[in-house]
């Protein structure tokens, strides 16, 4: 049985900042034991033995581990040990280092406008600079740091774009996911609505009246009253409303509890949110075909992707070129990393965080009890990397994430990402025009 992974530990404990792409972060930290020298290279680029201390030393005081034996016991608890934490680290910095080799071979770059926009973006959230410091401090950042994981991110992104294909999925493969996401379409919901601003209760009230009365037609409706209309792609007003499917957008919660009561053609009440006041239609309903069976239960049966909208087909269609591309990422960077020079020396003696793991015996029910059970291995010996190699194709859509948890914003690669408002996230982060 292979180790466990600590920036999957890491991550499972919440500390998303500090997996892989966001290194920057606790490399911040200062730590007392640093021995400088170098701890490994790649192609001849070095990577500093005190960069790997900080780094490990950052993640244990976000997770409120400075001490030696609350250490030592999570390490035993997760098996894992000083030196297999190193190996996994010195990894995850090899594979920061790789693909910023890799982009520049291929003439990738991050302009510095690109940061400073998402950036400009992230301080909008909050009320003046101090607060602005403070969430990054709290998140093991500082400014600069920041803007580095933001790059790091960004350039993994686009590098990762860089295996995008023209090729469209066969027909076999679209009907092979129509039929594995059909169910969980069943039911899907389409919607308009028309957004007021929260003062004009009146003026909302008056416009419901006249589409109720049928002295106003909706759409037309949504494209003279609809505040929803300044998102840069015209907003939902000049589609006559129109925010698309449920299952394929985030709503915010008070649309979608509306939303839920509605059957085609209904029309709500007022519906207020924190982006004003809604009057919401539901357009239109996906029941997926069924088949009964010789007890009587029905189940999904799609035999053509005529069978569903063709927004749900896009969105099918989008995630497996989605795939491919990933696909193809990853298979770069593992034969990158395979044809690399990557040399990783001794651990020196000293480093604060190498704790003498003899003391520490695995808690009844951990991995590093079940692991002993199963193997008796020492859990020192080996790395489980096989997952991180994929980071070049899995994670770079997170470049605005690091800070208050919210992913996607930098990358825009969701279909009608113009409509979808990110439920439970911060407000200030979802336009009115995606405030559906």
């Amino acid at each position: 049985m292979k180790t466990a992974n600590i920036m999957k530990a890491v991550c499972v404990a919440g500390l998303a900042a500090t997996c892989v792409w966001g290194l920057a972060a606790c490399s911040s930290a200062n730590a007392n034991g640093l021995t400088g020298g170098v701890a490994a290279t790649v192609n001849g680029s070095e990577i500093a033995e005190d960069d790997v201390t900080n780094m490990i030393q950052g993640i244990r005081s976000q997770m409120g581990m400075e001490g030696e034996d609350e250490w030592g016991q999570w390490l035993a608890d997760n098996a894992m040990t000083p030196e297999s934490v190193r190996e996994q680290m010195i990894d995850s910095f090899v594979q920061q280092e790789l693909i910023k080799q890799g982009a520049k071979e291929k003439n990738i770059s991050v302009d510095s406008s690109e940061i400073d926009e998402i950036v400009n973006t992230m301080k909008a959230n909050y009320e003046n600079d101090e607060k602005w410091s403070a969430a990054l401090e709290q998140a093991n950042f500082t400014e600069d740091s920041y803007r580095e994981n933001i790059e790091n991110q960004l350039l993994q992104k686009k590098l990762t774009e860089s295996f995008a294909s023209d090729e469209e999925p066969s027909q076999e493969d679209l009907l092979q996911y129509a039929q594995m996401y059909a169910s969980a379409y069943d039911g899907a919901k389409r919607s308009s609505h028309i957004l007021f601003d929260s003062g004009d209760e009146a003026t909302a009230q008056s416009v419901l009246d006249q589409i109720n009365s049928g002295e106003l037609d909706f759409a037309e409706a949504a494209k003279q009253y609809s505040k929803d209309n300044d998102n840069g792609n015209g907003g939902s007003a000049a589609k006559g409303g129109d925010v698309g499917w449920d299952k394929l957008n985030s709503f915010v919660t008070e649309y979608t509890d509306a939303l839920s009561g509605l059957e085609k053609d209904q029309v709500s009440g007022l519906v207020t949110s924190d982006y004003g006041i809604h009057i919401i239609k539901c357009t239109d309903v996906f029941n997926a075909p069924k088949a009964a069976g010789e007890d009587g239960t029905e189940t999904v049966t799609i035999t053509s992707t005529d069978q569903i909208p063709s927004e749900f087909l896009d969105s099918i269609k989008a995630s497996l070129k989605q795939q491919k591309q990933n696909e193809a990422a990853q298979t770069w960077f593992s034969e990158y990393k395979e044809a690399a020079d990557i040399v990783i020396n001794p651990m020196p003696q000293g480093l604060p965080y190498a704790v003498d793991m003899s003391k520490y015996t695995p808690a009844e029910g951990s991995t590093g009890a079940t692991q002993n059970a199963t193997d008796g291995t020492d859990s020192g010996n080996g790395t489980d990397n096989s997952d991180d190699a994929g980071n070049a194709g899995d994670s770079g859509d997170n470049a605005e994430g690091s800070t208050d948890g919210t992913g996607d914003n930098a990358s825009g690669d969701n279909a009608n990402s113009s409509d979808q408002p990110a439920e439970g996230g911060d407000a200030a982060n979802q336009q009115p025009a995606e405030a559906a």
